[in-house]
């Protein structure tokens, strides 16, 4: 993507885009689509105040896509390898979806490095659950099924119906302009690796006590049920979180209304300033 700069990591090249000043905040993009956070880009009640570190997750748009299986703490690994690219000591970290437990992760393997969480519509907490299983049976099984059929826009799209609402390509094209046609591009990452790693990891309420950062939990007021079992879950099982309700809001929140989670961010991260020890 024109205008993105690209970090040699360790092993792979990761694009990405600063914009603002002030203290650090890092937006790993949710699956699907890689571009979901430029909305946020352009809100002035963050890049005025921060400084904001968007990148492509590695498999999407121009970032290496890597051979074999992409963990959930991969994921997390590769965002800390960024801050550190960047000199980044400690960050506002800011995940969403599948996201959501990459910042999680994060958090786990690298506490030094997140000064808070705001996970936005978070991706599976609780698997066991009846919500979660029908997802899985109604959602998730007959996506990967037209996926393998090899059908990656219909697939893409059957995915975005079941998590975002039937409206939702009107919201995204208006937000992120040709996301639906990256997303295709971009379809064997998601449905490949990201999928697969999302279904494997584990975080129970013991993993959650060991989050110790403030968190901002944020769920869509119009969200899937399966979201907000998982919103009231985290609410549950984190020490020091809130609870935000973007109201009216899908899945697709910052999308649809970047405005109203820019203030909630910006007020959250100014009541937890980064500190650097």
């Amino acid at each position: 993507m024109a205008g993105l700069d690209r970090a040699p990591l360790d092993g792979l090249e990761l694009e990405f885009e600063i914009r603002g000043v002030g203290e650090p905040v890092l937006l790993m993009h949710a699956g699907v689509c890689a571009d979901f956070f430029l909305p946020l880009m352009e809100e002035p009640a963050l890049f005025e105040q921060y400084r904001l570190v968007r990148y492509h997750r590695a498999g999407y748009v121009g970032s290496t896509r890597l051979p074999g299986p992409v963990s959930i703490a991969d994921q997390g690994a590769h965002g800390r390898l960024l801050l550190h690219h960047l000199g980044i000591e400690r960050a506002h970290i800011v995940g969403h979806s599948s996201s959501a437990m990459m910042a999680l992760q994060l958090a786990l393997d690298a506490p030094d490095a997140v000064q808070t969480l705001a996970l936005l519509d978070a991706a599976r907490p609780a698997p066991t659950s009846e919500v979660q299983r029908a997802f899985v049976e109604e959602i998730v099984q007959p996506v990967l099924r037209t996926y393998r059929e090899g059908d990656l826009a219909r697939a893409v799209d059957s995915w975005m119906q079941g998590t975002c609402g039937p409206d939702y390509r009107s919201v995204l094209d208006h937000a992120v302009p040709r996301a639906f046609e990256q997303a295709v591009a971009d379809a064997d990452t998601f449905f490949g690796q990201e999928l697969p790693a999302v279904q494997q990891w584990v975080f129970t309420r013991d993993e959650a006590q060991r989050v110790t950062q403030p968190v901002l939990a944020v769920l869509g007021g119009q969200s899937q049920p399966i979201f907000r079992e998982r919103w009231n879950l985290l609410l549950a099982w984190l020490p020091d979180v809130e609870p935000f309700i973007l109201p009216d809001a899908t899945h697709l929140l910052h999308a649809q209304d970047p405005g109203g989670i820019a203030a909630a961010l910006s007020t959250f991260f100014a009541r937890h300033p980064v500190s650097l020890g």
